[in-house]
């Protein structure tokens, strides 16, 4: 189940996946794959399952297929580091090639990929407006319009008495922050103050759950705890 939304004036659905879909523009946008984060651990003896680019790459092949989008354009941290793509199965980086080249595919710059593969096509961009909305990595001063990721946002209520948990959007009508998409992204605490001092007004946390996507006030949360988050953010 999806949600609408309206950022600045455009009108923009929040997907479960943790996918933005703006129909006007016919633009998918998605926020941190971290692509290759599994293996980035594994060198420094931090061993995890060896899947979660694949896993993110099928997740994304769903939503593309979903939505069907003319552009996508992700928003920065789309690989874990600068040795990703070496690190990368063939087959893997094949697939991602062939979802690449079937859209308008941009890249934004993050901090740990300012400089994406371009051999896996598309183009990189530090930043891209489209009027009314501007998409970034990392919030700006001038949060007018902006929709950016880097903080993998995540949210704990209670509701009917128990306590549930999971990766947020973040907005006030003003700026989105948009969840994680990767598999292996772990998440900060939307309490945090690197998250809501982003906020001036009353921010909205629209929760992902099991069935959809859930509407809580910020008054509504409850820190979520540090050990229900497996990676922290780096």
């Amino acid at each position: 189940m999806t949600t609408t939304i309206t950022l600045n004036g455009a009108e923009l659905t929040l997907d479960p996946s943790g996918a933005l879909w703006w129909p006007q523009a016919r633009c998918l946008v998605v926020a941190d794959l971290h692509l290759e984060k599994g293996s980035s651990y594994a060198l420094v003896g931090r061993m995890l399952p060896p899947y979660d680019t694949r896993a993110t790459i099928e997740r994304l092949a769903i939503v593309l297929r979903r939505y069907r989008p003319d552009r996508v354009i992700a928003l920065g941290d789309s690989f874990h580091d600068g040795d990703a793509r070496s690190r990368m199965a063939e087959d893997d980086a094949e697939r991602l090639t062939r979802l690449v080249r079937d859209h308008d595919w941009i890249w934004i710059e993050g901090n740990h990929d300012p400089a994406p593969p371009v051999e896996l096509g598309g183009r990189v961009e530090a930043e891209l407006s489209m009027d009314p909305l501007v998409f970034r990595h990392e919030a700006s001063k001038d949060g007018r319009g902006e929709v950016c990721g880097h903080f993998h946002p995540k949210a704990a209520v209670r509701a009917r008495g128990r306590r549930i948990s999971g990766r947020c959007f973040v907005t006030d009508g003003t700026r989105l922050v948009l969840p994680a998409f990767g598999a292996y992204t772990g998440g900060l605490d939307a309490l945090d103050p690197a998250i809501a001092g982003l906020f001036d007004g009353v921010a909205r946390i629209y929760l992902i759950g099991r069935e959809g996507i859930y509407l809580f006030g910020a008054d509504r949360l409850e820190r979520a705890v540090r050990g229900e988050i497996p990676f922290p953010v780096r």
